[in-house]
């Protein structure tokens, strides 16, 4: 029998228009007394809520992470003093099958908590979770220009234009002058392949075989107008996020982490602006870089059973910053000279590509771990890019091999 740690505790069920709480109150060594209610969603009923909370003597509340819905019930058990909130995966608390009500979702929930058998979600403070909200932000609409260039390449293949194969970007100065040469209708395929800029211009005659002979509509260029309008906006609101990134940052007396990340081979402004919003400036929640690498989900998995261990994919983490990691760890196994340049090319015959990112973005995360824990830009732009260790094991074990060539050539010799 597992004995209980916590002598009053909460479990709320979380719904989108209402929630249903379960309280257990009970000494340790005993049985605990079971009370159940339903509250709305609304301020008002939440407000309730924590009054009743905190006249049970409620000291922990639990609660999944049920998409946005427990954001609210966060905001209004935030100003109770006394009582600590905890998030829990939903993947950890799952219930027995067969067995599954709102009330009995509350009480398993209380029950794991009282016994200290939940581990508790990373939740940021305040400053840092509207930071996030605004790199997300960014993050989403910098996806929906990509969608938008996408639909625009679509059209053009529906009218039989070919400048995608042509140039390297549709979307740079020349692609986008002969896309407004195009939406007007007048100029000639010979007349728009002379809108080609600098390098550009080697490719006239590909660009201009490319635009011969299309079949471009009215409605077609109705649609490409919708879409550069769109992505116009979409710029504009970019820039006007960076520019509210920025004044949090300084705001939020976070320049100094912020500088310490950009010294991060891979990291530049935005991808620091991003990881910080992510992890915080305080590394102390994570307790050691691995666990941080993990929680990021670029660490690798474990699977092992009976002394063997088995591949395993990387864990599920926070898909945010695994995807900032990983962008981080293409531009870092690029740079030269770099310890994560030397270990991309080294397993990459192992692993292949996509594998060895993913190593180097969980290398990318231990390194982030030390510089936010230590508070110290990074200084080791010539790391050694193989360990001391693993160097003398292959000098041993080239070294028995040599020796076994030797001996063989030996005897080949003397037969």
């Amino acid at each position: 029998m597992i004995s209980a740690v916590i002598e009053c505790c909460a479990g709320i069920d979380v719904g989108k228009k209402f929630v249903v709480v379960c309280v257990l109150k009970g000494p340790a060594n005993g049985d605990a007394q079971t009370q159940i209610r339903k509250y709305g969603t609304t301020n008002a009923s939440l407000e309730q809520l924590r009054e009743w909370l905190v006249s049970c003597g409620c000291t922990h509340v639990v609660m999944e992470s049920t998409g946005e819905y427990w954001r609210p019930i966060f905001n209004g058990l935030e100003e109770a003093r006394n009582l600590q909130i905890v998030l829990a995966n939903s993947q950890q608390v799952k219930g027995l099958r067969g067995h599954k009500t709102d009330p009995e979702d509350a009480h398993w929930l209380a029950h794991l908590l009282r016994h200290g058998m939940i581990r508790p979600s990373y939740i940021p403070p305040q400053t840092i979770r509207e930071l996030r909200d605004l790199t997300r932000r960014r993050r989403q609409l910098v996806r929906a220009g990509a969608q938008e260039r996408n639909r625009v390449q679509k059209v053009l293949e529906g009218a039989n234009i070919k400048l995608g194969n042509v140039l390297s970007d549709v979307f740079g100065v020349s692609g986008q002058l002969m896309l407004e040469a195009l939406l007007e209708g007048k100029a000639t395929p010979e007349e728009i392949a002379q809108l080609a800029q600098k390098s550009a211009k080697k490719k006239i005659p590909q660009i201009r075989a490319s635009i011969e002979g299309h079949r471009m509509n009215t409605m077609q260029r109705k649609l490409i107008g919708f879409s550069l309008d769109h992505m116009a906006f979409l710029e504009e609101q970019i820039r006007t996020l960076d520019q509210e990134i920025a004044a949090h940052i300084q705001v939020s007396e976070l320049q100094r982490p912020h500088q310490n990340l950009q010294t991060v081979p891979g990291v530049k402004q935005e991808a620091a602006s991003s990881l910080l919003a992510e992890f915080g400036p305080d590394m102390k929640v994570f307790g050691s870089g691995a666990k941080c690498s993990a929680w990021a989900g670029v660490a690798p998995g474990n699977n092992q059973s009976a002394g063997h261990k088995k591949r395993a994919p990387a864990l599920h983490g926070n898909p945010w910053v695994r995807s900032t990691l990983v962008e981080c760890a293409w531009s870092a196994s690029r740079k030269k000279g770099s310890e994560f340049q030397h270990q991309y090319e080294r397993l990459k015959p192992r692993l292949g590509h996509k594998r060895a990112i993913v190593a180097v973005a969980h290398s990318l995360a231990l390194v982030i771990f030390a510089v936010l824990s230590t508070g110290e830009p990074y200084t080791k732009p010539g790391a050694n890019p193989m360990p001391e260790t693993k160097a003398a094991k292959l000098i041993r074990h080239h070294t028995r091999r040599l020796k076994t060539l030797r001996k063989r050539l030996t005897r080949q010799t003397k037969v």
